[in-house]
């Protein structure tokens, strides 16, 4: 065969794609439904701005604005009555310290942990890895009751607008969970930009009411709404705060009003979606964050307290409902403004229901490449997104929005105790980091970071106490459940990994003198045929065939079809009694048998003819599958399953392949010189190509420079001379930089830019640059 010019040989051509396999059903409705599919190195591009990672990240937070007060009032009416409106103002101002310490708290947690950080990060690193699980699983449940509670709040707003709704409410609240899902698995950034737009919304409209309620209340025009209206919570007699029950009231009231903290850590956990620096604009977007949710959580317990906003026992009219349609008052422009408040206070609900989907698999793919979740969970979907995650959480939402039928009030049962453990953990892990490496102020980090650690683990205990019988009970249950199924993970994927280490007697694999191949043979059909040709490329010391006879009549049909077939002449078919038509098991002593001495090695070729799914399955039996099973446990043994596609031919379906003849265009050569003379037009070598050329236009025998996207890495075994080959691609093709003298290119990397310059030569066909000057684009 021609290997050059010199030989009169064709002229070569560029790389290009040969196979195009079909898409399948499911695949073709995932790109109907999500898009096409993005490219993995886009990866950088779906980062997160800060305006954007504030509606995607902080509308959890912000949005507990609108419910948080109103559940403090729920807790205080029916016992204190109307003294309850003046407790509220304290207890909101205690809620709002404690917002600050955790604030300062987490921007310590995104100073250290500039890359990914949040309570998971920091246990693990501080605490070891049992803690770390137990910080996993706190968020995680915190995660999958903030997406049913903010859907459902969210809904709520709907319904206080639209009463007649009322009976719609569970389907309405399932319908947003399912588009929240479908949004984020299209990918972060376009689930991010959505949801941008109602925060700022939100934030806007609730900051035009405060100002027209700041100036109704200085002018006197300020309406107080009456408290004895049906449907109402029935308002309590006042009595005094230091009996027992009055301060189990009040702390009730204060784990309520504790859930509008939720979501402050969700910006410390997707620091890895900013764009970079990522601490930095990590560290703005909490501090912004924070302080608009003091300023709201400040201004609707403010105005409840003004009006007497009262709650309803059905959770609609809501309290910032209230709050907005007495402000804003009943004219034209009050009964549009209240619309756009009950709008805006709809979407930043279910913005906030959206933050969990960036945060929860964000946290999962931590646990799970942890090895302490599945590792699907670490597998990114179709548009970059955590797919897994996501659908794990979107499950977890819709179970408990049908068991709790969507309340509210019963939510909140199960809410902010996996946070504020979070919380804890977080601050408390950061003291000791503080400790162990005493940089900087340490004395002021282990101040502000113990106090957010005692205080978040106070609200802990009385969370646990006061909501134990609503519903605590059940997270303090299953959260210890769920960290012994991490641990129990952790230890069966350490077991699998020991086993898989290379001991250090493996290092060096060793040939084995005798390789014998055997062909497990059903039937004489092409793809037996097949697997003996693949059998004889393997070049064994013995080839040969064996049937286990479970049927007379059916072995004589084989060994006559045998005995015929021109294909099959050269290998003996031996047939071996299976008389209690265990297959699995007289394949295993056939094994044996055959590897007795130390020297032996045997492969078993098993011809699987593959069908359709479903009929296949229906109408053939997985032989192959579990006779490979057990032969996988013998030493010396490997069984090989040679793949037939029967389905393929039945439907007439073909493998798309593209020759280069066909569809590419031949690349430009020189004109061939006569045989054994040189070509007389080559050019003088030079380091340098005045302008890149497409791939697809480079000329054999000339110098070109070439950019493209580096698609693979070939270094040679270390047994040999060095050497490197890289592919790169563009839009026209490929071709081969081959670099002899080295294994490796500094910052080189597979989906890396490259650009190259050299004398385009060939090998095997394939045009190859060899030894081109080069340079790695960022």
């Amino acid at each position: 065969m021609p290997k050059s010019w010199t030989d009169d040989a064709p002229t070569p051509v560029v790389l290009q794609d040969h196979a195009h396999l079909k898409d399948s059903f499911f695949y073709t409705l995932k790109r109907r439904l999500l898009g096409n599919p993005l490219n993995r190195h886009s990866l950088g591009h779906q980062r997160l701005k800060k305006r954007f990672a504030l509606g995607i990240l902080s509308s959890d937070c912000i949005s507990s604005s609108a419910y948080g007060s109103e559940q403090i009032l729920i807790a205080l009416l029916p016992a204190f009555g109307l003294a309850a409106f003046a407790i509220l103002m304290p207890m909101t101002a205690v809620i709002l310290v404690i917002l600050t310490i955790i604030t300062l708290s987490y921007r310590n947690v995104i100073n250290v942990y500039t890359k990914t950080g949040g309570a998971y990060i920091v246990s693990r690193d501080n605490f070891g890895p049992v803690v770390a699980q137990i910080a996993a699983v706190a968020l995680m449940l915190d995660y999958i009751v903030t997406v049913a509670i903010q859907s459902a709040a969210g809904v709520a707003a709907i319904i206080s607008t639209f009463p007649s709704l009322l009976s719609w409410k569970i389907p309405m609240i399932l319908l947003v969970i399912v588009i929240l899902t479908y949004g984020n698995l299209r990918g972060v950034k376009e689930a991010g930009k959505a949801f941008a737009m109602p925060t700022y919304f939100f934030i806007g409209c609730m900051l035009i009411v405060f100002g027209m309620g700041l100036y109704r209340q200085f002018n006197g025009t300020l309406e107080v709404l009456a408290t004895n209206n049906p449907g109402a919570i029935p308002l309590g007699e006042g009595h005094g705060l230091l009996t027992f029950a009055a301060i189990f009231i009040l702390l009730r009231a204060f784990a309520n009003g504790g859930s509008s903290l939720t979501g402050l850590e969700a910006i410390s956990d997707g620091v890895a979606l900013f764009q970079q620096p990522e601490h930095v604009n990590a560290r703005r977007t909490l501090i912004t964050m924070s302080v608009l949710l003091g300023t709201l959580v400040l201004g609707v317990s403010w105005f409840a307290h003004k009006i007497h906003a009262m709650p309803y026992e059905l959770g609609t009219p809501t309290v910032i409902s209230q709050i907005a349609k007495t402000i804003v008052g009943d004219g034209v422009f009050g009964q549009t403004m209240f619309i756009m408040v009950q709008l805006a206070t709809m979407l930043i609900l279910f913005a906030g229901a959206n933050t969990t989907y960036s945060a929860f698999p964000l946290l999962c793919n931590f646990v799970a490449t942890d090895g302490y979740l599945p590792r699907q969970l670490t597998k990114r979907g179709h548009r970059l997104a955590f797919s897994n995650g996501i659908l794990l959480l979107s499950g977890g939402g819709i179970f408990l929005v049908l068991f709790t039928a969507g309340s509210v009030e019963h939510l909140v049962a199960f809410y902010a105790l996996g946070v504020f453990t979070g919380f804890t953990l977080a601050g408390f892990g950061m003291v000791r980091h503080a400790l162990r490496h005493k940089e900087g102020q340490w004395k002021a980090k282990v101040f502000i970071n113990g106090v957010s650690g005692s205080i978040s683990f106070a609200v802990v205990i009385i969370f646990a106490v006061v909501k134990f019988t609503e519903g605590a009970w059940l997270v303090l249950v299953t959260a210890p459940i769920l960290v012994l199924t991490f641990l129990r993970l952790r230890r069966q994927y350490d077991r699998e990994q020991e086993a898989l280490v290379v001991k250090g007697h493996q290092e060096r694999a060793t040939s084995i003198a005798r390789h014998d191949v055997t062909v497990l043979v059903d039937s004489v059909d092409i793809a037996t045929v097949g697997a003996i040709r693949y059998a004889r490329s393997l070049k064994p010391r013995n080839l040969a065939a064996v049937h286990f006879v479970i049927d007379d009549r059916h072995a004589e049909e084989i060994q006559m079809a045998w005995a015929k077939s021109d294909a099959l002449d050269d290998v003996t078919l031996e047939l071996i009694d299976c008389p209690d038509r265990r297959i699995a098991n007289s394949v295993v002593d056939y094994a044996i048998r055959l590897t007795e001495k130390d020297d032996i090695e045997l492969t078993l070729l098993l011809p699987r003819r593959s069908y359709s799914r479903f009929l296949g399955r229906l109408l053939h039996d997985q032989t192959a599958e579990q006779i490979a099973a057990p032969i996988s446990q013998l030493p010396r043994v490997v069984a090989t399953i040679v793949p037939f596609d029967v389905d393929r031919i039945t439907s007439g379906a073909k493998l798309e392949v593209h020759h280069p003849h066909e569809t590419v265009r031949v690349a430009k050569s020189v004109q061939p010189a006569p045989k054994n003379i040189a070509p007389v037009d080559i050019e003088p070598i030079s380091h340098y190509a005045e302008d890149v050329t497409k791939i697809g236009e480079i000329q054999w025998r000339k110098r070109a420079k070439v950019h493209g996207r580096v698609t693979s890495i070939k270094t040679a075994p270390r047994g040999s001379a060095p050497s490197l080959q890289v592919e790169i691609w563009d839009e026209t093709g490929g071709v081969s930089l081959q670099f002899l003298g080295r294994r490796e290119i500094a910052g080189l990397e597979v989906g890396s830019q490259m650009r190259a310059e050299g004398m385009v030569g060939e090998e095997e066909g394939a045009m190859v640059i060899l030894n081109p000057s080069y340079e790695l684009l960022v």
